[in-house]
């Protein structure tokens, strides 16, 4: 499934490869569907395959890069069909791990400008430690890499939310939001178990 509508929005999941290897994350539980969508992709579409499962985007209130991949792997995939959704004049929504620019060497918020509208990143903790333990990124400095993005960004997007999950051993919700506030920027509060 490459398109997939929910809360009236249209969801597109470019891809099932991750960044992260989330404990909290169904894929890594090998359950593949949120709310009955099965996810799992064998490839990765093009922007042309993803434009056309999409339909029609003005029957939508936003469109929301997200599925059980990290849609910033496909990046050259997500500008274009970005692109391609602004000019219908919809609202279009990123939800991401924040690591793009440690994936890609460089700052690739500047590309996000124009493109996409609302950027909502998972922080999921409060410290390097307890990310590092649910999150398990493939290397070190992941967690700085995540709070710089957040400030690249913030030069950018001016509508940006962080995350967090209540009910993972160690999350302090409160300390997350604290974080948010520190850097001018939304905060919204998951709930383990909850996805879609």
């Amino acid at each position: 499934m490459i398109a997939y509508g929910l809360h009236g929005n249209c969801y597109l999941n470019l891809t099932s490869k991750c960044t992260l290897r989330c404990c909290f994350c169904p894929k890594f539980n090998k359950q593949w569907e949120v709310q009955g969508y099965p996810l799992r992709l064998r490839s990765a579409p093009t922007a042309a395959e993803v434009l056309e499962a999409m339909g029609e985007p003005r029957q939508y209130k936003e469109v929301v890069f997200c599925g059980l991949g990290e849609p910033t792997l496909q990046l050259p995939v997500l500008l274009e069909v970005a692109e391609e959704i602004k000019k219908q004049g919809v609202r279009v929504r990123l939800n991401t791990d924040g690591l793009a620019n440690w994936v890609y060497g460089k700052d690739i918020t500047p590309q996000l400008a124009g493109r996409v509208d609302a950027i909502s990143i998972s922080l999921n903790a409060q410290n390097e430690e307890v990310y590092n333990r649910h999150c398990r990124p493939p290397g070190v400095g992941a967690y700085p890499e995540l709070l710089e993005f957040i400030l690249c960004a913030r030069d950018h997007i001016t509508d940006i939310t962080l995350t967090a999950i209540d009910g993972l051993e160690g999350v302090d919700i409160d300390a997350c939001r604290a974080l948010a506030d520190r850097f001018n920027v939304k905060f919204r509060r998951r709930v383990l178990d909850e996805v879609g």
